[in-house]
């Protein structure tokens, strides 16, 4: 053979030889064991209202299937009427829920039993929220929706932050004002409550003889007119919350507050703390 021929044969031969064991190798791996692709967000099913708020927020659009029927009513529900109307919506029913094959539902503590049972015999993830009690639980819940989600939490803490920090401005700059909440059934909240939390941070609470109302506790008209707050906001739709006597009262405001601003922690927080900043002003709109 000549030189030329035999050097380029023997380098081939050297090169064959470095890449067999690369080959084998390469042959012997099964498709299982190579590297897995990312796999796509969940797809999910809300049950609960308050988590409905919060997962438009931190989840794409397409991740979710369907919102709880209550985010439907516009009077009630804690999401503008236009991003409502983006989405499906279920009675919660488990043939609804399975028809639409979600990978995840979120639901309220509450949920049904049942449901909750049905739903996991058939292989799906149910996970529950209930109440917050404080802004930092609704950071939590927020958090742990994105993270069900493998959504995005920090823009919507960052606001939610930005307007809890401006009550706590306001009442710094403005101080207190001896305020009652007087919800449906002519009944308070309670120290527990997250709305309360939210009035203390703007300097609008009040006590009874130093003591504070516990939840649920129930205030007549009568007891209020023989002693008035400064500010009565009214949550209701009582009779007596609708009384003419109230008008009659000189140095009291009453002012309207929607339910819905307090239901939920989220976003909602960002709506009640504007509704409540607005409402420091004696010159503040009724409109809820």
């Amino acid at each position: 053979m000549p030189p030329k021929l035999f050097a380029l044969s023997a380098g081939y031969t050297r090169l064959l030889a470095s890449l067999l064991p690369a080959l084998a190798l390469t042959g012997c791996v099964e498709p299982g064991s190579r590297e897995s692709e990312p796999q796509a967000p969940p797809t999910v099913v809300s049950l609960n209202p308050c988590i409905d708020a919060i997962l438009v927020e931190v989840a794409a659009p397409q991740q979710v299937l369907a919102l709880s029927h209550y985010s439907r009513d516009a009077a009630s529900s804690s999401i503008a009427p236009d991003v409502a109307r983006q989405y499906r919506f279920t009675g919660g029913t488990a043939e609804e829920i399975l028809a639409l094959e979600p990978d995840l539902v979120l639901a309220s503590t509450f949920i049904a039993p049942s449901t909750r049972s049905a739903l996991e015999r058939l292989g799906l993830r149910v996970e529950t929220f209930g109440s917050p009690k404080s802004v930092e639980e609704s950071y939590a819940q927020i958090a742990r929706v994105a993270e069900l989600t493998g959504g995005e939490s920090d823009k919507l803490i960052s606001r939610i932050e930005a307007a809890v920090t401006g009550l706590d401005e306001m009442r710094a700059a403005r101080g207190d004002v001896d305020t009652l909440l007087w919800q449906s059934g002519q009944i308070v909240a309670g120290e527990d409550a997250l709305v309360t939390t939210m009035l203390e941070r703007g300097g609008l609470q009040r006590s009874v003889d130093g003591e504070r109302l516990g939840q649920g506790d129930y205030v007549s008209l009568e007891s209020l007119l023989a002693d008035p707050p400064e500010l009565i906001l009214i949550a209701g739709k009582s009779t007596g919350q609708h009384h003419p006597a109230l008008q009659d009262l000189s140095d009291t405001r009453t002012e309207a507050l929607d339910p819905s601003l307090f239901y939920c922690g989220g976003p909602s927080l960002i709506a009640l703390a504007e509704r409540l900043e607005r409402l420091r002003t004696p010159k503040s709109s009724a409109t809820p």
